[in-house]
């Protein structure tokens, strides 16, 4: 096993380990520990919402949980030599969940996947969903059940949701100032354009004083992907992953966490995947001025993973960029697009007996693949949205028989 450079113990909150870490980006976080080009070292993780959310059969924890608190992560780590301009090669060895059978834990031998309420964080779909819903999935090596979406059995294609390099300060302003815009363009807005600092439930990892202040004041929140890296949910980093990130700050000083047990592209309800605590193993390296060498100057270049499951037929479902509810057409917009090709995917799958919210659960969490297939011919873009058929327990194709609907049971529902 590499030497582990943070670890966790998860019985205590991020914020009372003896080296907590930290859940905002800002340059002056201090570092935890130092590695050297070359090394291959261990970081433990706590889930992303720091344990807030429970195995048990109510989502009153997801409709509740403190959003000011996410994510907690593990670092920042320095790369002895690392300098602005650089790219940092970091190579992921391993990835997985606690190394304990079960647990009170998430990652504890199982995980959770939620949709978040309207008036609390929301998600991809949430004019459709906008209440609170969660389903437990259990682990079993490879391999992920529920007791809230009864008849399903996947592999996980395992991976770290979030992982990135610090910001410089002239970036952290950048940053904060155009959210800010953003914001300001609909300042009432359930859920907001962009989330501002916010002082509430900040870490600043080590620092203390008028630093921890600063930071606390300053620092960026972790919920978006941005230039660093980020929160980008790509489900495609996991093992055998080789990610060049853009190096900002002496040291580069890299962190990470959000660990997944699995997902769906686009992590359609927000909190769409199969969230854990856990560890995972990284290699790192430099390209010393390599983001002028390749031209990597805002956003990190990835080589995927080549550990992942090998789904061979799926039923794909079609969305174009018309909103249907009102009969508006919309130029070439993807997102709608997508969004129609998941609510089509939904609305088949309840004629199998599935409620809406546990599709909307399953689309998220299992390792369905969202693809843009025509952006070009106006005025409708169309996205598709592919369905592994192998990982349900029944033939779910169309047939003349017309869909087998059973009871289904319920996902975990709010009080």
């Amino acid at each position: 096993m590499p030497e582990v450079v943070f670890g966790v113990d998860q019985s205590k909150s991020m914020r009372d380990q003896d080296v907590p870490g930290h859940n905002r980006w800002h340059p002056d976080i201090p570092v935890v520990a130092t590695v050297r080009p070359g090394d291959e070292f261990r970081l433990e993780c706590r889930d992303w919402t720091d344990s807030q959310i429970g195995n048990n059969d109510s989502a009153n924890d997801v409709r509740d949980v403190d959003l000011s608190v996410p994510h907690m992560l593990s670092g920042p780590i320095a790369v002895e030599g690392a300098e602005p301009g650089d790219l940092l090669i970091v190579d992921i060895l391993d990835i997985g969940p606690i190394p304990q059978q079960s647990g009170p834990v998430s990652g504890q031998g199982w995980g959770y996947t939620g949709i978040f309420a309207r008036a609390n964080g929301g998600g991809f779909l949430t004019d459709y969903f906008p209440d609170a819903y969660k389903a437990v999935w259990d682990f079993h090596g490879i391999f992920a059940t529920s007791r809230h979406l009864p008849g399903i059995r996947y592999t996980g294609i395992t991976h770290p949701g979030l992982f990135g390099t610090a910001p410089s300060e002239e970036m952290l302003a950048r940053w904060n100032r155009r959210e800010q815009a953003l914001i300001d363009t609909a300042p009432d807005r359930v859920p907001p354009l962009a989330l501002p600092p916010l002082s509430d439930g900040a870490l600043a990892g080590t620092a203390t004083g008028e630093l921890a202040a600063r930071i606390v004041r300053e620092g960026a929140r972790t919920v978006p992907p941005r230039e660093n890296g980020g929160n980008q949910d790509i489900k495609n980093l996991t093992r055998g992953a080789r990610v060049f990130f853009p190096v900002y700050v002496e040291g580069a000083k890299l962190s990470g966490g959000d660990l997944h047990f699995s997902q769906g592209d686009g992590e359609i309800t927000f909190c769409g995947a199969v969230e854990m605590g856990g560890f995972i193993d990284l290699h790192v390296d430099l390209i010393k001025g390599g983001m002028e060498k390749y031209g990597v100057t805002t956003n990190p270049v990835f080589m995927p993973g080549n550990v992942e499951p090998r789904y061979s037929e799926f039923l794909s479902f079609v969305g174009i960029s018309v909103d249907h509810d009102r009969d508006v057409n919309h130029h070439l917009d993807a997102t709608l697009a997508y969004r129609r090709a998941c609510l089509n995917a939904i609305e088949y799958l309840k004629k199998w007996g599935y409620t809406g919210e546990q599709a909307y659960l399953l689309l998220g969490s299992a390792p369905v693949e969202g693809r843009i297939s025509g952006i070009v011919d106006v005025p409708n873009a169309c996205c598709t949205l592919y369905l592994p058929t192998e990982m349900f327990d029944f033939d779910i194709r169309p047939g003349g028989a017309g869909p087998a609907r059973e009871d289904r049971g319920q996902c975990a529902v709010t009080s």
